[in-house]
């Protein structure tokens, strides 16, 4: 029990490390926060700071994701009985916690995608690619990233259940069943975003509102 409780403190701690808002205070002295959507995510710092600060800060959270769940999880699984994939999706759950309330600025983080897709990509990557081409074509239809990002979010527990009842491909229970809630996660740190959508207030990346 000490081994899960403490992996899932170091992940939480490492998903924690608020990228965007060192990010912001470093270039430019601000709380990346107080500015455009108001989010500590990657798609506002690149559209605070510009693609080059935004992309370095997704490709960040979404190491962030695949460090904890691969490595923090094998480091500690000696010290349990559970599976190596339960233990991934433990110690996934806190670094993804990490991201979304983080300890070092106050609990107000991102929305958790980078951080998920990096966690799926240490557990599951074909599943994953499943879910960055909903992503993209998400994207590209519709130039809006939180509907893109919700959609890739909720192919994750369809595209498992494809795979486990039709193709008959293994997958865990406890992958699954985890899938349906990461999805629902993801959808509610959306939640802003949904009540934009669906007053036709939700503007599109690119755009100056843009959130």
């Amino acid at each position: 029990m000490i081994g899960i409780v403490a992996a899932f403190i170091i992940a939480y701690v490492i998903g924690s490390f608020p990228t965007s808002i060192l990010t912001g205070k470093l270039l430019r002295g601000i709380d990346i926060r107080e500015h455009g959507s108001g989010n500590a995510g990657g798609t506002n710092v690149f559209r605070v700071l510009g693609a080059g600060p935004g992309l370095f800060v997704m490709a960040f959270d979404v190491f962030k994701g695949f460090a904890a769940t691969w490595w923090v999880s094998r480091l500690f699984l000696s010290m349990t009985p559970l599976h190596l994939d339960t233990m991934m999706i433990i110690v996934g759950c806190g670094v993804v916690a990490g991201h979304i309330w983080t300890l070092f600025a106050h609990f107000r983080g991102g929305k958790g995608v980078g951080t998920a897709a990096g966690m799926l990509l240490a557990m599951y990557p074909m599943a994953l690619l499943f879910c960055l081409v909903v992503f993209a074509l998400m994207f590209i239809a519709t130039r809006i990233m939180s509907l893109a990002s919700m959609s890739a979010a909720v192919t994750l527990p369809v595209t498992l259940s494809v795979f486990r009842y039709v193709c008959h491909v293994p997958v865990s229970t406890a992958l699954y069943v985890f899938s349906f809630i990461i999805a629902a996660l993801i959808v509610f740190t959306h939640r802003s975003n949904i009540k934009r959508l669906l007053n036709g207030t939700e503007n599109k990346f690119g755009t100056h509102k843009e959130s």
